[in-house]
């Protein structure tokens, strides 16, 4: 077997997420059906981070093995060719050792979400961000933004339905930048929970538009109902996987 990793990125507004399943398309059942016409191979498709439905990647790490070893080179192009009407595009290919792991290896994930703030609803970049007309108060957003940083409990930015085993994390970056009409909100950590960063983007705009949330007092509760609204999918983008070392890779 020949493990290949794929750097890739996609937009997910009409994908039910990354993981495959019978209730419609999904970044890997098109990643492998991309394979499979290529060289007749369906391999399981292993992501850094399972995105939601509607979540889009900048630049999403995968791994896969064949039982054969065309090069990186042709891999990447053959995929790419049986991608060209998919909302996915695969922007790097390399063989690899077959301890790597796209997401057992990975040491850190950073995701950005978008906000546009402004009184005209977006034409251009519909679906892609979240559209909040009323002003935001984007400096209490970020005093608010810094007591999310550091190793907490974050049940409180917990989906119901998360599989993760525990609900304490380290978040690493929790950053606030203003541009124009544009708001973006910077994650980095190993690993997060279900939904944990649109719940965390939720709340730091109801904070925006002077909703009296506390985030000590938020994560001091250890309850959902605690914390504000989860954040539409639409604004979310997986941006890239980090691993301690390139010793994994066999070839350039």
């Amino acid at each position: 077997m020949t493990r290949y990793k794929i750097t890739l990125e996609y937009d997910g507004t009409d994908l039910i997420g990354w993981q495959e399943n019978r209730q419609g398309p999904s970044v890997q059942s098109i990643l492998r059906d991309a394979i499979e016409k290529f060289c007749g191979e369906r391999p399981d498709v292993v992501a850094a981070g399972r995105t939601d439905a509607g979540v889009h990647a900048i630049a999403m790490v995968a791994h896969f093995d064949l039982p054969s070893a065309p090069d990186a080179n042709t891999v990447m192009r053959a995929m790419n060719f049986y991608l060209t009407n998919a909302p996915v595009s695969v922007l790097d290919c390399e063989i690899v050792s077959d301890d790597f792991n796209a997401r057992f290896s990975c040491v850190a994930r950073h995701y950005k979400y978008i906000v546009l703030n402004r009184s005209a609803a977006p034409a251009l970049d519909k679906n892609r961000v979240w559209w909040v007309p009323r002003k935001l108060n984007v400096a209490a957003m970020r005093t608010a933004a810094k007591k999310l940083v550091g190793h907490h409990d974050f049940t409180s930015f917990r989906a119901t339905q998360c599989q993760a085993k525990s609900p304490i994390k380290t978040l690493d970056v929790c950053k606030i930048t203003s541009r124009g009409d544009l708001i973006v909100f910077e994650f980095s950590a190993r690993s997060f929970l279900h939904h944990q960063v649109r719940n965390m983007v939720g709340t730091l705009v109801e904070i925006g538009l002077g909703k009296p949330y506390d985030p000590d007092e938020i994560l001091a509760a250890r309850n959902r109902s605690a914390a504000g609204p989860t954040a539409p999918a639409s604004g979310l983008y997986f941006i890239r996987a980090d691993y301690a070392t390139d010793a994994h890779s066999k070839r350039a």
